[in-house]
């Protein structure tokens, strides 16, 4: 029987009566506990022992009065003892504990004078026994109700561990696949049920395979099965011979007990494995996190890594904040500040929010849509206690959220049943926070209905079949990123499909794109369903913007509505994953808010800075109504800049004609009329961090002379095979030249290096001069005949924004591309006399670094080391470039780039109303709201 907090209340009342006189320790303690525990419903001879011995440090005995494991210690005295001391020597008890039977409270008592301590957060309560019954909420723990936050990651990372046990003896015995997964889960839900209040009296699971299984472990499998088949009977249809400890468990619901599972054989160790999570504190085990650990304990490999891509709470906020549970929490706040009809305006946002659908298409163990739901119910939950006060209700009736709500596609089996699982997990601990606050007993047992998880690839599935367009309200999630390389041939077609499905071709777009567009074309049945999904940030750079966002705008008529720009994103877990994303939050324009939200991060590891504005960019800066559309595109020609680049030489010889000093050395001892020949090598990393490499120049040696050098003869048959064993024709063909570079870059007069890839940690990605002979790769840039202007242009800090903003990137590295970066930036114009200000900024520069001879430029630039002189003169030439472009100075580098996007459109449609429009009449609104 499950009973409410008004009648444990008035048991409460009744129990203080009648021991009011107690005052004996010895004589009247166990009928006084075994009373108290009659208050909550609980037969304290299934869950506690008198007398429990124990050794104290000083190797003496001990008995504690009354011990429940991992729950509650309790010492009592004789009334008019100090509690004080008894407390004392209950705390010295503990070490006598096993680790895995710690419990979290210690009741002191004296009959008429109470003192329970919380060893988890240190508070205490006290209290006389005729006042029991207004504390009686503080025993939830005894009902297997509380849930503490405070250490759920640690608890949480402990129980995956535990389980990871559990399944590798499983595995290691042959009982493997489906029916391990299944038993697993169930597993999962048994112990958390068992901690949580689902199962009454708290550890009936625990004692069941406590003490009705062998220690031998020989019929563990058998008893759980048969638990498993009691949990899918209602108790009207059970067999009248039942055990009595299998009795006590509820009817759970047959479509997480219903199939039939091979019955796993466990051994001794097995079985205390079993224990030892069974023991474990599941209470505070959160299921937006758990879902994702657990998955790991499949592969030994994840597991190690800790839970390394489970996704953290305050990330998935991050996605499900803007997009509908700010506005949703903002409503409600107006809703309860209001003086008329306010019941009925709350009954009709409580009805709303039991309306809404959400659908997580790539939800892995549920987390987003775990955390999703937790919320919501927050929500209702503070409706309802506006509504009705300190009023009792029928939560039965008055709740009106459920997970059936939630729906999700997943593409493993074993995950798509996590998610199920934990949307149950996180639909008890609510309807928890329900009982907390009106002082109820209300569990959803037997299980009805529950979150809707299809096992299926979400790039196959119609994601109509699993909810309608019509019916969903929200669309999130963290799909999976897979760069364009890493792709499966099969992941390949479904992109091409996806993005067209006449060109076969999907371009270099990361797969998460796929379901940005499958999205966009899901809601063209209902355009009031908003979309946030988590990418890689290549999606807002490079050259993958010029193919995904024309599409998202102009075939789906999608509208940024808010975005994260570049931040870490990282899990909880120990062994923390780290990558950078973005969040993008879309709408159909027809439906788009006039604001947009802008999250922008000073520091990627650190909270951001939100802004509103009129239009957003793919680019994630702001922009006018005009040109929130344009993209820049690669170009083969400069469209500003008075020179043209050109790319450093690409070798394609499999290293044959490369070589380190070392290599060098040892080589020219070999074959020492090769000398000549032997011309540096420099590329992104040689340049910066000032070291060489050596390659053989041979394109213009005569062939008397090559045919006289053996050696190198032999190095040019390895170029020969390494070519003619490539996939491609053109390397084929290029197998007959071996002599030749794939693209040849060997200038004669000094030239203008540009990294080709740099660290992100830099404020300037360094360049220079490099004097022939040297041959630069084509990890470099080449600009030849530049000025010291030209170097001063590519070195501000107005170009550094353009290449952080538009280029692409290698990981989080720069990537300095000619046709995106270069080609496209907009150079300032300026007159002569600008032009040798311009110069001799420039030339201070290239003192500054002069006077660190033996510093190299990853020295130089490093942002921790720095020199003061060098910072100094590159600040006062950026000052100088930024007012070639305006008068006003810039705040930031996306103010910069902001100002140099609208230039960009000047020159590629100087036709267009942005272009005419002056970039101080836009309209604009970039304040700072909070971090």
């Amino acid at each position: 029987m499950r009973l409410g907090w008004d009648e444990i209340a008035r048991r409460a009342k009744a129990f203080s009566e009648e021991w009011q006189g107690a005052h004996y320790e010895k004589g009247e303690t166990q009928s006084f506990y075994n009373d108290f525990f009659e208050i909550f419903g609980i037969k304290r001879r299934t869950v506690a022992v008198y007398e429990q011995r124990v050794k104290l440090l000083d190797n003496k005995q001990g008995f504690i009065d009354l011990f429940w494991p991992r729950t509650l210690l309790i010492e009592q005295k004789s009334a008019g003892l100090k509690l004080g001391r008894a407390q004392g020597q209950a705390l010295d008890y503990l070490h006598g504990v096993h680790p895995t039977e710690q419990p979290r409270w210690i009741l002191t008592c004296d009959f008429q004078r109470w003192d329970l301590l919380d060893l988890e957060t240190g508070k205490e309560l006290k209290f006389a026994l005729a006042d029991l019954y207004k504390h009686v909420t503080a025993f939830d723990f005894m009902l297997g109700r509380r849930v503490s936050f405070e250490r759920q990651e640690a608890v949480t990372i402990k129980a995956a561990e535990l389980m990871g046990k559990i399944h590798d003896a499983l595995e290691e015995n042959g009982y493997v696949g489906h029916d391990l997964e299944r038993f697993l889960v169930r597993l999962l839900f048994c112990m958390f049920a068992d901690d949580t209040g689902i199962f009454q009296p708290k550890d009936i699971f625990l004692q069941l395979v406590e003490n009705d299984t062998f220690e031998d472990g020989s019929n563990v499998g058998r008893v759980i099965n048969e638990l498993f088949e009691v949990l899918d009977t209602p108790e009207d249809r059970r067999q009248s011979s039942l055990s009595g400890e299998l009795s006590q468990f509820p009817y759970v619901n047959g479509r997480l007990f219903r199939e039939n599972l091979r019955t796993p054989i466990f051994d001794a160790r097995m079985r205390e494995h079993l224990l030892d999570a069974c023991r474990h504190d599941w209470s505070a085990v959160s299921p937006a996190i758990f879902g994702s650990l657990f998955q790991s304990v499949m592969d030994a490999k994840e597991r190690r890594a800790k839970g390394a891509h489970y996704t953290s709470e305050e990330n998935i906020l991050k996605v499900i904040g803007p997009l509908f549970l700010d506005d949703l929490r903002e409503e409600l706040e107006g809703l309860k500040a209001r003086k008329t009809a306010k019941d009925k305006l709350l009954l009709e946002f409580q009805a709303r929010l039991s309306r809404m659908r959400f659908l997580d298409p790539a939800c892995g163990c549920g987390n987003f849509l775990v955390i999703a739901y937790r919320e919501v119910r927050r929500l209702e939950l503070e409706c309802l206690q506006e509504l009705y006060g300190d009023q009792r209700i029928d939560a039965e009736l008055m709740t009106r959220v459920t997970v059936d709500q939630f729906y999700g596609i997943e593409y493993e089996e074993f995950p798509a049943m996590i998610a199920e699982v934990a949307m149950w997990m996180a639909d008890h601990i609510a309807n928890n926070e329900i009982n907390e606050a009106f002082r109820l007993n209300y569990a959803r047992i037997p299980l009805t209905g529950g979150a809707t998880i299809r096992h299926g690839d979400a790039l196959e599935v119609d994601w109509n079949e699993v909810l309608p367009a019509g019916q969903c309200s929200y669309v999130m999630g963290n799909p999976p990123f897979i760069g364009q390389s890493y792709q499966s041939k099969v992941q390949r077609e479904q992109m091409s499909r996806v993005i067209d499905a006449d060109s076969g071709r999907a371009g270099s777009l990361d797969y998460v794109s796929a379901w940005f567009l499958t999205a966009g074309a899901y809601i063209q049945n209902n355009h009031r369903i908003r979309i946030a999904f988590v990418a890689t940030n290549s999606i807002t750079q490079g050259e993958q913007v010029a193919q995904l966002w024309p599409l998202l705008f102009d075939r789906y008529g999608l509208e940024i509505a808010f975005a994260h720009r570049t931040f870490s994103w990282g899990s909880e877990a120990r062994g923390k994953a780290q990558v950078h994303v973005v969040i993008i939050g879309l709408t159909h324009r027809d439906f788009e808010p006039s604001e947009k939200r802008l999250f922008s991060y000073p520091d990627i590891k650190r909270d951001p800075v939100e802004s509103r504005h009129g239009a957003l960019t793919a680019y994630l800066f702001d922009a006018m109504r005009a040109n929130q559309h344009l993209v820049v595109r690669d170009t083969r020609k400069p469209i500003s800049a008075p020179k043209a680049m050109r790319m450093g030489s690409k070798i394609v010889d499999g290293g044959h004609l490369i070589f380190e000093p070392g290599e060098r050395e040892d080589f020219l001892q070999a074959e020492p009329e090769a000398r000549q020949h032997m011309v540096p090598l420099v590329g992104s990393y040689e340049y910066i961090n000032g070291t060489i490499r050596w390659i053989l120049s041979l394109d213009s040696v005569p062939p008397s002379k090559l045919r006289s050098m053996s050696h190198v003869v032999e190095r040019l048959k390895k170029v020969t095979e390494f070519r003619k064993s490539s996939k491609k024709a053109a390397t084929r063909k290029l197998g007959d030249f071996p002599t030749r570079f794939e693209v040849a870059t060997i200038p004669g007069d000094s030239f203008l290096v540009f990294p080709e890839v740099s660290s992100e940690r830099r404020d300037y990605v360094p360049i220079g001069w490099l004097e022939p002979p040297t041959i630069p790769s084509n990890l470099v840039q080449t600009f030849v005949d530049a000025t010291l202007y030209d170097f001063a242009i590519l070195t501000s800090r107005a170009h550094m924004a353009w290449l952080s903003h538009i280029g692409g990137r290698l990981k989080s590295d720069y990537r300095y591309s000619i046709g995106l970066v270069y080609n496209t930036f907009p150079w300032p114009e300026s007159s002569d006399v600008q032009r040798e200000k311009i110069e001799q900024l420039a030339q201070a520069v290239l003192d500054a670094r002069a006077t660190h001879p033996t510093s190299s430029l990853a020295d130089l630039y490093d942002p921790d080391t720095m020199p003061a002189n060098l910072r100094k003169a590159h600040k006062a030439l950026d000052a100088a470039v930024d007012s070639l472009y305006r008068r006003a100075p810039f705040n930031s580098d996306r103010d910069r780039v902001e100002h140099l996007f609208g230039l960009y459109e000047k020159l590629v449609n100087p036709l267009s109303g942005a272009a005419k429009a002056n970039q101080r009449t836009r309209r604009r609104v970039a304040r700072k709201v909070r971090k």
